[in-house]
């Protein structure tokens, strides 16, 4: 079966309250994007949808995500939100949001977090031991300095639905594999965890060539294995330094060595199954 899904991008209003870290430096995303502005390069790359990601920490980001996905249910086919998991009440918020066919899952931007353990926080731990009661997965965000964090954070959790967004995050601009490879290959012992392939680019030098990409991506899909790695273009935030065609181009490019069977889990069947897609 070849239904090919996109597991990660983002749409927005911009504005500059709510969208600082939008600067002049990357102003071709200082714009309003919206899923109809995806739609169709989805269909010229034969996706079947996409899986929109939060990118603002406020239930309101649901609710505009949601209504989304209600308008445009060919394009969005399911949302990971955000949900204060630290808050005493937060299982009343869960509840609320599960209730929706489309939500499928939370994400907290822990990158920005400025502490570096925010992982292990008592208060979180506890928000993310109530997920698997609603079916709820959980997208991990973090730089590659918090693998380790990681490693403690996955460990506790050996029966919930985690997936690692943008491979961590190396850097790939300096051409630097460790400590990322060693703790990546040790993260990837835990079968509860997928890997997104997306957000490389943005760690990259612009014009990267497609050789710079390959030895992080064999790291990957030697560690995690064809049945738990996931396609997602991070679409617009990609469009910094590649547009869609070239980041699904690359993508395409490293798996063509894979059986058409595992190319279709890697481009699809894989995100499907993890966030739970009804086809």
């Amino acid at each position: 079966m070849s239904v090919h899904i996109d597991s990660h991008q983002h749409y927005w209003r911009y504005n500059n309250e709510e969208f600082p870290w939008i600067t002049d430096d990357i102003k071709v995303i200082k714009r309003d994007f919206h899923a109809n502005d995806l739609k169709p390069l989805l269909k010229n790359h034969g996706m079947y949808g996409s899986i929109a990601i939060q990118a603002r920490l406020t239930e309101d980001e649901n609710d505009y995500l949601l209504k989304m996905s209600d308008e445009c249910p060919d394009v969005i086919r399911g949302v990971v939100g955000w949900v204060d998991l630290t808050k005493s009440d937060v299982k009343t918020s869960l509840e609320k949001w599960s209730k929706h066919p489309k939500f499928v899952g939370v994400r907290h931007i822990v990158q920005d977090e400025p502490d570096d353990n925010y992982l292990l926080r008592e208060d979180f731990l506890h928000g993310i031991s109530l997920l698997k009661q609603f079916n709820l997965t959980y997208d991990i965000l973090i730089f590659h300095r918090h693998l380790k964090v990681a490693i403690e954070f996955v460990k506790k959790f050996p029966d919930q639905a985690f997936v690692l967004d943008h491979i961590a995050k190396p850097d790939i601009k300096n051409h630097v594999m460790e400590p990322w490879a060693t703790d990546i290959k040790k993260l990837s012992e835990y079968k509860n965890l997928y890997c997104k392939i997306s957000g490389m680019v943005t760690e990259a030098n612009k014009d990267e060539p497609y050789e710079s990409f390959v030895p992080y991506l064999d790291v990957i899909f030697n560690s995690f294995g064809v049945d738990r790695i996931m396609f997602g273009s991070d679409w617009p935030v990609c469009t910094i330094n590649m547009d869609y065609s070239g980041v699904h181009s690359m993508i395409q490019r490293y798996i063509s060595k894979y059986t058409k069977e595992e190319q279709d889990k890697i481009l699809g069947l894989n995100a499907i199954k993890f966030y739970n897609i009804k086809i």
